[in-house]
């Protein structure tokens, strides 16, 4: 209480702004589970849930930048380096160039989305020993490991499925925690479908659409 007392108005300000874009953020990931809910009890289609689920996903990911960048020593960076910091970060931001779904009981794919590039006869053993190993080994059962070109590969694992996500570069924190969510609302929107055993591709609904369709969309951005 007693730092809030000697902040100036400009910061106070600053911090009320990160407080309700972190509420706001909040309120955003709450519509969310209530969309993957009702996906999940037939209430709505694919094409609604993909349409929202990527318009909610834009507003979180708007917010959170909006949040960083407010830090002030973003413009000072700016200030003492030829390429300013807005670039250097966007260049040098992984990109998610695709994923595939694997079942985890028969070890074969469900559908694979994007421009996943990465021949099956590396990802099998790959997989396989990744089963094997304990989560202790990987954080909290995620694992990422770089491939010879530079790329990286991350594993999710689900009750049902695994998420093998391919990253242009070594995938932040952030990233990683947003695939991982997306993957939990995967396998809750589809739950009926995989419990089955016999999930239809063409019926299920992909949360991850809106995260490959952003990278889509940021690489035209200096083409139009």
């Amino acid at each position: 209480m007693n730092d809030d007392l000697n902040l100036s108005s400009e910061q106070k300000k600053a911090l009320q702004s990160r407080k309700a874009g972190e509420a706001f953020i909040a309120q955003v990931h709450a519509k969310m589970s209530k969309l993957v809910a009702e996906f999940a009890a037939g209430e709505i289609n694919r094409t609604q849930f993909h349409h929202l689920y990527d318009r909610y996903q834009r507003q979180i990911m708007t917010v959170a930048q909006i949040i960083n960048e407010s830090d002030p020593e973003v413009w000072q960076q700016a200030i003492n380096e030829s390429e300013d910091t807005f670039h250097i970060r966007k260049r040098l931001t992984a990109k998610a160039l695709g994923m595939s779904i694997y079942d985890n009981e028969s070890g074969l794919p469900i559908e694979t989305l994007g421009d996943f590039a990465v021949d099956s006869a590396l990802i099998v053993p790959m997989l396989s020993s990744y089963r094997s190993a304990t989560a202790e080994i990987f954080r909290a059962g995620m694992r990422s490991t770089e491939m010879e070109n530079g790329h990286w590969l991350c594993f999710v694992p689900g009750n049902y499925t695994t998420l093998i996500a391919l990253f242009s570069l070594e995938p932040s924190d952030n990233q990683l925690s947003t695939i991982e969510r997306m993957h939990k609302d995967f396998e809750l929107a589809n739950r009926a479908a995989l419990e089955s055993r016999h999930a239809d591709p063409e019926k299920l609904a992909y949360p991850f659409l809106s995260f490959l369709r952003r990278v889509r969309d940021s690489s035209t951005d200096g083409l139009l």
